[in-house]
């Protein structure tokens, strides 16, 4: 029964070290989503508006950082005379993220014929 109880423990804290190390490495390994004008932003501005959009409390707050960002780029490129695409890359089709999609935020399934 020793032998038992040992090798539970010893898978318990294996368990609890996974834990503790997946999210950390499957977060690092992620990619960082590609910034609007990022060539004519500094490392610590990326950083920055990574954060800000990180902290954002709703899909309409990121959505309302977007804009601004990209207004504020268009502006410093034509300060610059670089060259942005006009229209910023399109984000979605103005649809909440998993509205629409089973385990989503939207209204769920449509009750069928019974």
């Amino acid at each position: 029964m020793q032998r038992f109880e040992r090798l539970v423990y010893r898978l318990m804290v294996a368990a609890g070290l996974l834990s503790i190390v997946v999210p950390v490495i499957s977060s690092a390994a992620e990619p960082e989503e590609p910034i609007y004008g990022r060539q004519l932003m500094t490392q610590q501005e990326r950083r920055d508006y990574r954060e800000q959009m990180r902290s954002a409390k709703s899909w309409e707050e990121r959505e309302q950082l977007r804009r601004e960002h990209h207004e504020r780029m268009r502006e410093r490129a034509r300060a610059k005379g670089a060259a942005l695409p006009d229209p910023p890359p399109a984000h979605g089709s103005g649809v909440a993220p998993g509205a629409n999609s089973p385990g989503g935020s939207g209204p769920g399934p449509r009750p069928g014929p019974r």
